[in-house]
């Protein structure tokens, strides 16, 4: 079949693109039954009951609280067991570490297979083939010459296949690695997507600090990994499990990476291309699920600024036995056209030796704290809240992670000193979230609601309501909101209640261009998915001292939040509504004898010096942008896919992974505008592949927290600090393909409030295809163009009348090769 290029890596079939009579475009939920991949494209429920879920294990009943408040979300209140708030040690998050990426010539292995369908692999064999070297060898295209390991014990679940592959990547040039060989992967990762199980020490080794050195030493506050006796440099022997007093999990009511706590993380660094190859080790029997997840993935490195192939697009998705191979190119954003001679110290990675690697790109566009989860078709929520997340830094000139090096550059942030970069002695990440378990104390979720699932139960890396040792010093803390549904509000204080103030220094995982205090003590509402990176300085208080992570922020149901809770009542007692209002984490501050070398804060705030300036936009940029605008509501919306995104002013659609919604050229500048259809709903919207720029919020300037950051989350709500409209701008550069834009409460997302948008190459006019995975191949479906008949043009009203448009920082839009004309960023 004869293709026709694109003026890039994508290509298309001329014979299904250029055809006079083109196919009539249906909805996505219409032709379902006319579809390879019924089961995975079904509506939500009719897809759970595939997966053996009955109403029995709803939990039945409105919610364990009463009072108006449905949490957990059509369940009773989860039992502690006995289980008490802060009375187990944090875990640190894992770090599954990269190697450098070698071929093995000799290597012969495949993935071990379950001993039945609907089990994982052993955890021994399963821990021994990630200890080997990597195989087979990473390709540009889908490695489809080789069948899934697992053939034969599929066939006896699905029948008889004609063919399988073992990369689940989609095949040929739509899936290809864009700019492979210039962005050559120099070290690889691999990890497997399997049930839960003991922790085998796999990855101790894989700690770049061996448990060897800083607060990791013996000695040290992180030496001792559970705080318990046998646990001494090392995770083997955790259980996947809330709380001692809590049973164990089954192997099929949590899914992680590698099957086991801690939680995982991986560690980057700017100038270090990266393969992450993610194998997947779950049942083959997608009912084998304790009532919830999908066995089939898609993981989305949010938000790299990554090829779309390597981003995790929501049709792209693969099956047990299978790997996909993701590349991560690890290069600042205006790499083609910005800092071109790599002259400019700022950007650049660690070398390894207190030096700096340059690199080409923008560095007012480094990013620093990522997070990576499923992405799956209609199972989102499900997987993510089932295990499949962990969080990802990004390492860079700027952000060194050793506060010790003061070359002008480095920001110093609060980090330690005995590596060369990446310490982690005190930059600490904290996932946070809401669980719920049954009366068995299994992790449960309601799968037959569309409002958004709530836990009563608070976990920070997976445990519920920890405690956490600190050095009477300043720390770092990088903290996700991991939810499906339950925004956060947080505040710190001591054990007598008084206020702890601190400063925010990064947004969405973009060191801010300036510190932010709250001397309030309370954070601004954190939506899914958000990130807020805080400085606290512990050195005012003494051993012994504990103070306490609370939220605040109520919620009666998964529409959204309620109301922001006075501290004073939910410290006193007073406040009995919402479960998971209230203390979460227990800081206990230990004697430091050490110098302290990071940064003060304070002396990043605004009118002082900068961390790492805003991009900014020309007038003229901004003037010629092309406007578009997306209203997320209910319009349209049917039982089980209430949610829906109406574009540009057209009708609402809810998610077809065939139709494209916008197409803007690479190298644009765009406006993008965000509406609430409102009736009391809260979005939090993620912007995949660009950070952006917000320009009015509400009509209104953005708070200090966003004035001076790039974001790739924006809130829509009721809330006083959220409003109901949003206006930002971004430039689309470097990669095309296929993205998303969805809400990140991942229960509207999978009912079904995502869209699609390609980033094309300028002239562009075919869209490329959409891939179907099916367990004996991917088939590539026409892309709907014709639905959404602005996606090319945008919304043409609004760019008439100038909505949101002010022009954003100094003017100067950096794309040049004068290094000299941004501000320093205050280390000199």
């Amino acid at each position: 079949m004869k293709s026709i290029n694109l003026s890039g890596s994508l290509a298309v079939p001329a014979t299904n693109y250029h055809s006079a009579t083109r196919p009539q475009h249906r909805r996505l939920n219409r032709v379902q039954k006319q579809m390879k991949g019924l089961g995975v494209l079904s509506l939500s429920l009719t897809a759970a009951l595939l997966c053996g879920a009955s109403l029995a294990q709803t939990g039945g009943g409105t919610g364990g609280t009463g009072g108006g408040f449905d949490i957990p979300t059509g369940a009773p209140p989860s039992p502690l067991f006995g289980a008490t708030p802060f009375s187990q040690k944090m875990l640190m998050l894992e770090e599954m570490g990269s190697q450098p990426l070698v071929e093995c010539r000799d290597c012969t292995s495949t993935f071990p297979e379950p001993n039945d369908i609907r089990s994982s692999p052993n955890g021994a064999a399963l821990d021994a083939y990630l200890r080997e070297p990597i195989y087979p060898f990473p390709t540009e295209q889908a490695n489809i010459a080789l069948p899934n390991p697992w053939q034969e014990r599929i066939e006896t679940h699905t029948g008889k296949l004609d063919q399988t592959a073992y990369e689940g990547r989609p095949p040929g040039e739509f899936y290809a690695h864009q700019r492979w060989l210039e962005f050559f992967p120099q070290v690889w990762i691999q990890a497997a997507q399997s049930g839960a199980r003991r922790n085998g020490g796999l990855r101790n080794d894989q700690q770049r600090h061996r448990y060897a050195v800083g607060e990791f030493a013996p000695g040290g506050l992180y030496h001792n990994t559970t705080g318990t006796t046998g646990f001494e440099g090392t995770t083997a022997g955790i259980e996947v499990r809330f709380h001692p007093e809590l049973p164990v999990q089954n192997p099929n009511s949590i899914w992680t990476f590698d099957g086991t706590f801690p939680p995982k993380m991986i560690t980057a660094r700017y100038g270090e291309p990266i393969l992450f190859r993610h194998y997947n080790a779950l049942p083959i029997d997608e009912g084998a699920n304790n009532g919830f997840g999908r066995h089939t993935i898609t993981t989305h490195e949010h938000n790299g600024h990554h090829p779309a192939e390597s981003d995790g697009f929501t049709a792209a998705f693969f099956f047990p036995g299978q790997f996909y191979d993701y590349h991560w190119p690890m290069i600042l954003a205006g790499h083609d056209t910005i800092n071109t001679d790599k002259s400019d110290p700022r950007a650049g990675g660690p070398d390894g030796k207190g030096g700096i690697m340059r690199i080409r790109g923008d560095f007012r566009e480094t990013m620093s704290t990522h997070w990576f989860h499923d992405h799956m078709f209609n199972f989102t929520s499900q997987n993510v809240y089932k295990g499949n997340a962990g969080m990802m830094n990004f390492y860079s000139a700027l952000d060194r992670g050793n506060e010790g090096l003061d070359d002008g550059v480095n920001l110093r942030l609060p980090s330690g000193t005995v590596l060369d970069w990446g310490n982690r002695d005190y930059d600490i990440n904290l996932m946070v979230a809401d669980k719920a378990w049954d009366q068995s104390g299994q992790l449960f979720y309601n799968i037959f609601q569309t409002d958004g699932f709530l836990g009563d139960q608070m976990t920070v890396n997976g445990l519920f309501k920890p405690f956490f040792e600190v050095r009477a010093r300043r720390y770092r803390f990088r903290i996700l909101n991991a939810s499906v549904a339950r925004w956060f509000k947080i505040a710190l204080v001591t054990a007598a209640g008084q206020r702890v103030p601190f400063h925010m220094i990064a947004n969405d995982g973009n060191v801010m261009e300036h510190a932010v205090r709250f001397p309030n003590a309370t954070l601004p509402s954190q939506g899914i998915a958000e990130r807020y990176d805080i400085v606290v300085d512990f050195s005012q208080f003494k051993p012994g001292d504990k103070l306490y992570f609370v939220n605040v922020l109520e919620h009666k149901d998964g529409k959204g939040p309620n109301k922001q809770i006075p501290l004073d009542q939910v410290l006193s007692g007073k406040y009995k509504g919402d479960p998971a209002v209230g203390k979460f984490l227990e800081f206990r501050v230990q004697a430091y004898n050490g110098k302290d070398l990071s940064m003060n804060p304070a002396d990043f705030e605004p009118g002082k010096k900068q961390m790492i300036p805003l991009p900014t936009f020309t007038a003229e940029e901004l003037n010629n942008a092309t406007h578009r605008t997306f209203e997320f509501g209910r319009a349209n919306g049917e039982d089980f896919n209430p949610w829906t995104i109406k574009t540009d002013g057209g009708q609402g659609f809810n998610m077809d992974p065939r139709q494209l919604s916008a197409a803007p050229d690479k190298g644009s500048v765009e406006i993008w505008h965000l509406v609430n259809g409102g009736e009391g709903w809260s979005h939090p919207i993620h912007v995949h592949f660009e950070e952006g720029q917000i320009l009015k919020r509400g009509g209104l300037p953005p708070p200090e927290w966003e004035k001076w950051a790039r974001k790739d989350v924006y809130r829509i709500g009721d809330l006083p600090d959220t409003l109901h409209s949003i206006d930002f701008a971004i430039r689309v550069r470097e990669f095309v393909g296929t993205y998303m834009e969805h809400c990140h409460n991942t229960t509207h997302e999978d009912t079904a409030m995502l869209l699609r948008f390609d980033s094309q190459n300028p002239g562009q006019l075919i869209a490329i295809p959409t891939p179907l995975p099916d367990w004996d191949g991917v088939t590539y479906l026409e892309t709907n163009t014709t639905d959404i008949p602005t996606f090319k043009i945008g919304d043409l009203d609004a760019k008439a009348n100038r909505v949101g448009l002010e022009a954003v920082g100094n003017g100067n839009n950096g794309n040049n090769n004068n290094n000299n004309n941004n501000n320093n960023n205050g280390n000199n």
